[in-house]
């Protein structure tokens, strides 16, 4: 009798494992189209982090962070190869219409943030609005954008800050290991250092890093100010309608170019992530996204008019339009100048970047779509540590192995790229055909 009853509880077990087998597509579906509630974001998922972000940022903290964030060095590679093959002198319209077209966008990223003031952004706002599912892979992409244009970035910071020292190759700043092909065998070091000490920075208080950024941000915009006044000094109105006109590629260049320059406006988006530690953000958050959208566009307008002032537009040079355009003016310490801002608009970026980051991950680690232990939020700093220490040795090992990565793209695949250039002047999206080698 106990065999029959054994078999016949495992017979149920069976039918019970088997009916529930069933119910997994279902179960999945409605996991992945489930949607929360800003009140549930509110009361309990965000309860989830063990303690809240300190609110101790302003409307100024958040238009510093949206400017650092945007102005990095993509204007520098940008303005010169648009000039040259697209907008002519007319670049300065290219960089108005990406800019309205930016502020369209940032005014959806202001009417979320408002009503859904929470960390995470984009990914917050999809997970509210259609589900899990979408949500999820937003901010998968978000993240892994985020990581590989950080270590980019990181390894541009040593080219640049080797021009503002006067040193043509960045190579000597690096550690060559032997066994791997030339131009891909140096380990970067000085960008390694760079996102440690960044790191600890975040790590330690959202608002020390915020006064960083913004001491950062004011001496890169007073630098991008020395070269509109430099530009319009010693350039001449004349550049702007000679040899062909303003508009020598016509309407269609200019917006050619506008939509290559958008990507010099990727950042506006970071005051949102900064929701949850914002004093008051129904006032805060419209004033940081569109303020920081517009000081941009202006600052950005006003660098391609200098630049097209001081040299003609098929003068200029498509790489290092601007330090060669102060090579043309005589000014040739003003190169390293442009080296020495240009790594501090890095330097900016970068934090900024990190700290939005690290926000996406924590408010992914509240769903439970990645290990929970990345959704704590320390008690005494108020900031998301683990997350932020996660991330941080991501993009070390990154920065470590690009050059191994690129041995293995360029051993695998013949690529044909159309370069897309981010506000870091490095490649963020680009179209290819794959080939096998």
């Amino acid at each position: 009798m106990s065999n029959i009853h054994t078999a016949t509880n495992s017979m149920k077990k069976l039918s019970s494992y088997l009916h529930s087998l069933s119910q997994t597509p279902h179960r999945l579906r409605k996991r992945m189209l489930a949607t929360w509630t800003p009140d549930q974001e509110f009361n309990q998922v965000r309860h989830r982090s063990g303690a809240d972000m300190k609110r101790k940022l302003k409307w100024h903290d958040l238009v510093a962070l949206g400017v650092g964030g945007m102005l990095g060095v993509g204007v520098f590679v940008t303005t010169g190869s648009v000039a040259l093959h697209h907008s002519g002198p007319s670049v300065f319209i290219s960089y108005i219409i990406a800019g309205i077209s930016a502020l369209l966008s940032s005014l959806c990223y202001t009417e979320f943030a408002v009503q859904v003031p929470v960390a995470g952004g984009a990914f917050s706002y999809l997970r509210l609005t259609f589900g899990e599912f979408l949500g999820y892979f937003a901010g998968a992409n978000i993240l892994m954008e985020y990581v590989f244009s950080n270590a980019a970035v990181a390894r541009s910071f040593t080219e640049y800050l080797s021009i503002a020292f006067g040193e043509n190759d960045p190579n000597v700043w690096r550690v060559e290991v032997p066994g791997l092909p030339k131009d891909y065998s140096m380990l970067d070091f000085p960008a390694v250092a760079l996102i440690l000490i960044l790191t600890l920075f975040l790590c330690h208080s959202t608002k020390e890093s915020s006064m960083l950024n913004l001491i950062m941000t004011a001496f890169h915009v007073i630098f991008f100010g020395f070269i509109i006044i430099a530009g319009y000094c010693n350039g001449s109105a004349k550049n702007l309608v000679s040899p062909k006109g303003l508009a020598p590629f016509g309407a269609r260049g200019v917006l050619d170019g506008a939509a290559i320059v958008y990507f010099s406006y990727i950042g506006y988006d970071s005051a949102s992530t900064m929701a949850e530690e914002v004093k008051d953000p129904f006032k805060s958050l419209p004033i940081g996204i569109v303020g920081s959208v517009l000081i941009t566009t202006l600052l950005y307008c006003l660098m391609a008019l200098s630049l097209c002032m001081m040299v003609p537009y098929n003068k200029i040079s498509e790489k290092a339009s601007f330090s060669i355009a102060f090579l043309k003016i005589g000014w040739n310490w003003a190169s390293n100048l442009v080296g020495a801002g240009a790594s501090l608009g890095i330097v900016a970026s970068l934090l900024v970047a990190m700290l939005g980051q690290a926000r996406y991950l924590c408010v992914i680690g509240r769903a439970r779509l990645v290990p929970s232990w990345l959704a704590k939020v320390h008690p005494s700093t108020g900031t998301p540590m683990n997350a932020t220490v996660f991330l941080g040795k991501q993009i070390c090992l990154h920065v470590l192995i690009w050059c191994i990565v690129y041995v293995l793209i360029n051993k695998n695949i013949r690529k044909k790229l159309k370069p897309l250039y981010t506000r870091f002047g490095h490649l963020n999206f680009c179209l290819f055909s794959l080939e096998e080698s």
